[in-house]
């Protein structure tokens, strides 16, 4: 693979200001072709390389947060088939600050992330981040939050981090105050 100025940037170990600079030049929207070679990054060979460029679109603003909305189904699908822990997380995290719809449940993502849940071999942040995604699709439907609901009470008779814990508190108060 040809070498570009962005690559370069992604293949050693990144600052806080080598992230905000790296958001910096892909703002706005006369910069979407730059967003699409970094998205293209996420894909590299080199491991740093492609979590790097992952890291970075977790520190977009909002605004340019909303480019990565048409890449929802490529996000999903590289999640399912992250074979890394902070590749996963980092994928996640990006499907975290995406929005859900109804029409949009993919079944194969809510039955991965219901499964991460209750998974004792994924890290904490993975299995709270799961949590979140599956209350973030099944909301829409009352039979899946109380499948959601079922996972979740499977918890309680574990002995969990307090980042568990703390994230199935929220989502039962999530759970509870639905109409």
């Amino acid at each position: 693979m040809a070498s570009s100025p962005l690559r370069n940037k992604l293949t050693g170990r990144l600052t806080m200001d080598d992230l905000l600079e790296l958001c910096y030049l892909t703002q706005g929207t006369r910069n979407n072709h730059l967003k699409e070679e970094l998205f293209g990054l996420t894909e590299d060979s080199d491991e740093r390389v492609s979590t790097n460029a992952l890291w970075a679109f977790t520190h977009f603003d909002l605004h340019n947060n909303q480019w990565l909305y048409a890449k929802h189904h490529q996000i999903i699908d590289k999640a399912l088939s992250a074979s890394h822990p902070t590749r996963l997380r980092l994928l996640l995290t990006l499907l975290l600050r995406q929005p859900f719809t109804a029409e949009g449940l993919r079944t194969d993502f809510l039955d991965f992330c219901l499964a991460g849940i209750t998974s004792a071999t994924l890290p904490c942040a993975i299995r709270v981040l799961c949590m979140k995604l599956a209350y973030e699709q099944c909301r829409f439907y009352p039979e899946l939050l109380a499948e959601l609901r079922i996972t979740l009470d499977t918890l309680s008779q574990d002995t969990l981090s307090p980042g568990l814990v703390s994230a199935r508190r929220q989502i039962v108060k999530k759970q509870r105050e639905q109409p």
